[in-house]
């Protein structure tokens, strides 16, 4: 009886502590299990398929097909919408006298809508009696590729049109040659919309544009280029400084980078397609586009594709200065704040076919110079504040893509961490640790536990 009562006693102790040492690890691998599942959806801010990231918490307007309709819009949020075929929408904004605005619309097509060179968007900003106070359009271009593109509408206090404080419209346009396209579902585009203000000097300063700038192309940057894949928004742009970058693409796909500029220094930027198998030739295979801190277009770059390497870069650009604002070439009158300046890097779709769907090599090459100063003395802060800024952990950022870097596995871009892939492998590494040691623990226990049984019932 004792005997069978000790085994009995061995077994049901074994077995409490299997339990205990079974309930571990479910505490120790389950919330990681669950960790690995969450990190396979799609990031925050997109949809499965999307191929574009809009910022975390962007909130869901719906234009209006007159200003009756339309909804308000505020500079300290980020709005997603959509633009039908043929679709005309008007947003709604309330500005004061004193402050410049600027209102960004990015489209995004589906990755399989169908386009032409000349489709795209066109963004106006409008008074309360209907005066345009300016215009500006953004098209897909030679790639005939569907892409993110922006257009900015701006009222400028220093203009004629435009002045004084109340009311305005954004209207947003659609370009497209209006042809059936049985591969986009609904039709609709995608858009974000990112308001910013930006207020007037404490003293007024010159209105004339800086004196002449050296508008040589500098030399681009040499060396081996660092790996560094891009975000696939502007919430998520991955941060590069002077250097040279690599990264791979597939046909359609675009990728976003930042590179921050204080007051006084300049941007050079190019980027090379790498040799690839196949015949034929792609217009606009590759594009290199520059955006400046609110996301206006600055300049864009592209170059056709025979299957040899093929490099493509932008114009050459004068430091940034505010009073840059006063001149007539778009490429300098948009080089007028300091902040981040986005490069945009997208493949065409069409080099799938003559040349295969890669991967394709990428390489950017980025030069910064000129020398940094103070900004200029505003009345007030801008809005959302921090857009005109360049912090020191930009800077850091910029160099080895640390913690000032905006793509993180929370905002969903590729490539969170100090470097490619790095944080990734660091969680998984954790995670295969964390699990493996607690399933040899609990083996491991289980038979200390039966052991200690077996010993108790010789």
């Amino acid at each position: 009886m004792r005997g069978r009562g000790g085994t009995s006693r061995g077994r049901g102790g074994a077995a409490r502590y299997a339990v205990v040492l079974l309930l571990g690890l479910w505490v120790l691998v389950g919330p990681t299990a669950g960790a690995r599942a969450e990190g396979a959806r799609p990031p925050a801010g997109t949809r499965a398929g999307d191929a574009y990231a809009f910022t975390p918490g962007a909130r869901t307007v719906v234009g209006a097909p007159d200003t009756a309709g339309a909804v308000a819009l505020d500079a300290r949020h980020t709005y997603r919408s959509s633009l039908p075929r043929a679709a005309r929408l008007y947003y709604r904004l309330r500005l004061t006298s004193a402050e410049t605005a600027y209102v960004p619309v990015t489209a995004v097509p589906p990755p399989d809508a169908v386009v032409s060179a000349t489709d795209g968007i066109r963004v106006s900003l409008r008074n309360a009696s209907g005066t345009s106070c300016s215009y500006a359009s953004a098209r897909f271009g030679a790639g005939i590729s569907p892409r993110p593109v922006t257009a900015l509408g701006q009222r400028e206090t220093g203009k004629a049109l435009c002045q004084g404080g109340g009311t305005y419209y954004l209207l947003v346009e659609r370009l497209d040659t209006g042809r059936p396209d049985p591969t986009a579902g609904t039709g609709e585009w995608d858009l974000e919309i990112a308001p910013v203000t930006e207020p007037g000097l404490v003293r007024a300063g010159a209105t004339a544009p800086p004196h002449a700038w050296d508008s040589a192309g500098p030399e681009p940057p040499s060396g081996r280029p660092r790996e560094r894949s891009g975000g696939t928004g502007f919430a998520t742009a991955r941060t590069v400084g002077q250097g040279v970058w690599h990264t791979t693409l597939t046909p359609g796909e675009t990728r976003f980078y930042k590179v921050p500029l204080d007051w006084g220094r300049r941007l050079h930027a190019s980027a090379e397609l790498g040799g690839a198998q196949g015949h034929g030739y792609v217009g606009g295979a590759l594009t290199l586009s520059l955006y400046n801190p609110v996301r206006g277009a600055v300049d864009d770059a592209s170059a056709g594709y025979t299957g040899t390497a093929k490099p493509t870069a932008l114009a050459p650009l004068p430091p940034v200065e505010y009073a840059n604002r006063y001149a007539v070439p778009a490429g300098v009158t948009s080089v007028r704040f300091a902040g981040d300046y986005y490069l945009v890097v997208h493949l065409s779709t069409r080099l799938a076919e003559p040349f295969g769907r890669g991967p394709y090599e990428v390489v950017l090459r980025v030069r910064v110079d000129g020398r940094a100063h103070a900004g200029p003395a505003y009345d007030g802060g801008p809005v959302p504040e921090d857009v005109f800024t360049v912090s020191d952990a930009d800077r850091a950022a910029a160099l080895t893509g640390g913690p000032g870097d905006a793509v993180t596995g929370a905002a969903g871009g590729p490539g969170a961490g100090n470097s490619d892939g790095d944080g990734v492998m660091r969680l998984v590494a954790v995670g295969g640790i964390g699990s493996g040691t607690a399933l040899l623990l609990v083996l491991g226990g289980w038979t200390v536990a039966a052991r200690r049984a077996h010993t108790r019932n010789r």
